[in-house]
């Protein structure tokens, strides 16, 4: 009996220290963690998801919960407490109408090139609005579409769930909330379509990107 006690302690103190070593690991990342970025940190036999549903469970009723996007997690503070930070973020620089208008075509239109986003928009999207939402790290360039010219496809990051508090595409707010909110602009499209949850994947219609368009030597959309 006491073998097994010994046992039991020794699995119960193991158990401990990983979750310890997971709550560690979090808290000093800048960024979302995925499993495949944790697992490095812990041997074969550690079963990382049971420590991340673990350690969620032990945040769920404090300041900052344990909370996923995309396929990463992240400590991020509790949302009923979320308004003790809006003076900080009303001090922060807010993107302009057109840019945040732009990113939210993208999220619900993506893959989706700059003349789709004019096009649905109805107004010219100046290259400085993508370029302001590639360093925001909300949007990023996919790849580029099968057709003449060959242009640029553009889609959101896991960084844009994370910003806005997402786990997945799919729990994106609905076209009339957004409307509604004057986010968007009513002239949108009916047909507007919401994504399937994002998989990073490139899609039928997609090429990958070349090599100057990691550099941004090319970025004509023709």
């Amino acid at each position: 009996m006491n073998e097994e006690n010994s046992a039991l302690a020794e699995t119960t103190e193991v158990f401990e220290r990983r979750l310890r070593i997971l709550e560690a690991l979090l808290f000093a990342s800048e960024k979302p963690l995925s499993l495949q970025q944790i697992a490095p940190y812990f041997d074969e036999q550690t079963d990382v998801a049971a420590l991340l549903h673990e350690l969620g469970a032990r945040y769920a009723a404090r300041g900052v919960n344990l909370v996923k996007r995309g396929e990463a997690w992240a400590f991020r503070t509790a949302e009923d407490l979320q308004y003790l930070l809006r003076r900080e973020e009303q001090e922060t620089r807010q993107p302009s109408r057109a840019a945040m208008e732009t990113l939210a075509i993208i999220a619900y239109h993506q893959p989706t090139t700059r003349a789709e986003i004019e096009e649905i928009r109805g107004v010219s999207s100046g290259k400085g609005t993508l370029d302001l939402l590639m360093e925001a790290g909300w949007i990023r360039m996919r790849g580029r579409r099968r057709s003449p010219g060959r242009p640029v496809t553009y889609g959101t990051t896991e960084g844009f769930l994370d910003h806005f508090g997402l786990e997945a595409l799919s729990d994106l707010p609905g076209l009339e909330e957004l409307k509604g909110s004057g986010l968007l602009s009513s002239r949108l499209p009916a047909d507007l379509q919401i994504p399937l949850p994002f998989d990073g994947q490139l899609r039928e219609d997609e090429d990958p990107l070349d090599p100057d368009d990691v550099s941004g030597d090319d970025l004509d959309e023709g």
